[in-house]
């Protein structure tokens, strides 16, 4: 059979594969004189032949494209990223599984097919042949492996099994912490959730496979490093903020490595909790499972509100790429999505650990939690489409220095505003034929300090104006968002409530600078406008107000929008953006409200009810971007609340342990 070889990724040219031996060795008499190609390229191009012709809009391993000629059989796709992967997780060679696609793609060709389980296994024999003549294993062996957890031939798990590094050790503490760097990788930008999923298992595994009493400080010691690294992995980012103004690093760069090191005693007190938490308590396995989820669980609910909160990526954040898990968060929460992740990896461990039916019990126990959760979040994505006549809303992103330059007399001062106000006209204008009911400015754009209600652009716009500015009212300054007319007046002024400590206000007095001491708002309301498409009202937010739960919308309302206005520009293009738009996401589920987000330089978006993405402005991009939101209703985590629902998996908490007692004595 001749075999054309096409190299569209010359990454391919790196591994020595012998094309035409593997696929003569796959196909059968009748076709020996046939002819095929066999085309190597990467996931982008795959990706795109797998959505045109199969509707799956993701990239995949292998296509075959049959022509239906006995001669020229068809074409073959193969994608060495997805190779590279699969290869990995199995333990193999790129070459191996590569020529298992090879043989696969062959028998596609030929007629071979494996929708239905009966085609496959006749596939699959066929493979396993294949593969043996050319000398390698059956590929499907460990996949089979590891479905039986109690077989004890997997060889992943015996490897984890057979793990021994001694408490107290100085591998312990290496160990810990480089899990808790890997737990960090699940979130944006990586999106690595499954190093996240490993990272929590195997310093669970670690943790309770000690058996020994000791005090609860020593338990906490253990832990430590694994809290530190994950939370400095986590958090390093806000640091560049020092560095962003010349004249603010010159004073403040000296606070970096004490700053790191604060983050990491912080992160380590708090984040190491659960694992301190299950090692001192040392229950039987199925109950010691239950108890570090709830153990976790009660360290999110505390960072919502302790030293002014700050509860940043709870580890529900690493299914965003999961519509319907992701929004089963719209039923209770992050914090219960997070309960019920923590929960499958402590209960996989134990299970793994010993097989055993109280393990079971818990572990089936989590999967049902699971499932009711995709249901619901299943739900929530069809309620968030509904859609219906909305205002135009024109999102603006200057992506510039918040600060151009810093003037050096009020004449130059004066200058520049005025050149910042040109360029907000521009940026909101350019190349725009269609006129907005509603243009929204990020955090800080104006250039003025509002003291009346005067505010000349939005006349000059003719539109209703959005916008981020500070305020000065009774002796106090304000981190604010105005609302003006198109006729050039400020109808409602709504100021930042939420402060962020060492940058807006000093928590502890003068004993660390801090930037600005500005004055706190009056807390979550709704506002209405009027458009040209009837009344608009939403939530406003400034910030990272709005990755705090129950922090915008009042009790028994649902706006139409949340209007988020912020400033990224002291993050540059750090995971911190990236992270700060998931928590947008997330706040969009939990609510059940679409968010419509102006970013100065940062990733401005309009984000549905779902916390889909539904349009965006990348990090960096100087522009604007037109765009609608609908679908906002009601959820059950909104209506009861973060605290009852912390209430709700206590009691779950306590009532399953009670079952798993009473389930093993009459075991």
């Amino acid at each position: 059979m001749q075999v054309y070889v096409n190299t569209e990724d010359k990454a391919w040219k790196k591994y020595k594969i012998d094309f035409e031996k593997i696929a003569n060795a796959a196909v059968l008499p009748i076709h020996k004189n046939a002819e095929v190609s066999i085309t190597l390229i990467d996931d982008k191009q795959i990706h795109k032949l797998n959505k045109q012709y199969r509707g799956i809009d993701k990239p995949t391993n292998v296509l075959s494209f049959e022509l239906g000629d006995d001669v020229l059989l068809g074409d073959i796709f193969i994608s060495l990223d997805t190779v590279k992967r699969e290869a990995k997780v199995a333990g193999i060679s790129v070459e191996e599984h590569t020529a298992h696609m090879i043989v696969h793609g062959m028998l596609h060709l030929q007629g071979y097919d494996h929708i239905k389980d009966k085609d496959a296994k006749v596939m699959e024999d066929k493979e396993i042949k294949i593969l043996k003549k050319l000398g390698y294993k059956d590929p499907y062996i460990d996949e089979v492996c590891a479905c039986d957890l109690s077989c004890g031939s997997c060889k992943f798990i015996n490897k984890l099994r057979s793990i021994k590094i001694r408490e107290n050790s100085f591998w312990w503490y290496i160990t810990a912490a480089i899990l808790g760097v890997i737990t960090s990788l699940g979130f944006a930008p990586f999106n690595l959730w499954v190093l996240s999923l490993f990272g929590i298992g195997a310093m669970y595994a670690l943790t309770t496979k000690q058996t020994n009493h000791i005090s609860f400080w020593k338990s906490y010691l253990f832990a430590f490093p694994f809290g530190a690294c994950y939370g400095i992995a986590m958090f390093w980012w806000v640091l560049n903020s020092i560095y962003v103004i010349p004249e603010l690093a010159a004073q403040f760069a000296i606070w970096t490595l004490p700053a790191l090191i604060g983050i990491g005693l912080l992160c380590g007190a708090i984040l190491s909790l659960p694992f301190a938490v299950v090692r001192y308590v040392s229950r039987n396995p199925a109950q010691r499972a239950i108890l570090f989820a709830c153990a976790w669980t009660l360290v999110l609910w505390g960072r919502e509100w302790f030293l002014t909160g700050f509860p940043w990526n709870p580890i529900a954040n690493i299914t965003m790429n999961i519509p319907m898990v992701v929004n089963s968060m719209s039923l209770w929460g992050a914090m219960g999505l997070s309960f019920v992740i923590i929960g499958l990896i402590a209960a996989f461990v134990e299970l793994v650990r010993k097989n055993q039916k109280s393990n079971w019990f818990v572990f089936g126990l989590y999967i049902v939690l699971f499932l009711i959760g995709c249901v619901a979040g299943y739900h929530n994505m069809i309620l968030s489409d509904n859609m219906h006549k909305a205002p135009l809303i024109r999102i603006v992103q200057p992506a510039k220095s918040a600060v151009y330059k810093m003037p050096t007399s009020k004449e130059e001062a004066q200058n520049i505003a005025k050149q910042k106000i040109r360029d907000l006209f521009v940026w909101a204008t350019e190349d725009k034929s269609e006129s907005p009911d509603l243009i929204v400015y990020p955090e800080t754009a104006y250039p003025y300090t509002v003291v009346d209600k005067s505010f000349p652009l939005s006349r000059v716009l003719n539109t209703n104006v959005i916008m981020g500015t500070n305020s000065y009212s009774g002796g106090n300054l304000y981190n604010s968002m105005v609302i003006a007319d198109k006729t050039g007046v400020v109808k409602h002024l709504y100021s930042k409530s939420h402060l962020v400590p060492f940058g807006e206000y000093r928590p502890f007095g003068d004993i660390i600078p801090t930037p600005g001491q500005l004055s706190r708002g009056n807390g979550k309301e709704l506002i209405t406008i009027n458009t040209n498409k009837g009344d608009f009202t939403f939530a406003p937010a400034i910030c990272y107000e709005i990755i705090f739960t129950d922090s915008l919308i009042p009790t028994g309302t649902t706006p139409d929008a949340i209007i988020n206005i912020t400033n990224d520009t002291w993050f540059g293009l750090t995971p911190g953006i990236y992270q700060h738009l998931d928590m947008v996401r997330r706040y969009a589920i939990e609510s059940g409200v679409p968010v419509v987000r102006s970013n100065y330089s940062g990733i401005s978006a309009f984000i549905g009810a779902d916390g889909n993405i539904i349009s965006t402005i990348p990090a960096g991009e100087t522009g604007s971007l037109d765009g609608f939101v609908w679908g906002a209703h009601d959820t059950p985590y909104r209506i009861l609340g973060r605290d009852l629902w912390m209430i709700f998996i206590l009691m779950f908490s306590i009532f399953a342990s009670i079952s798993i007692s009473l389930f093993q004595k009459k075991d």
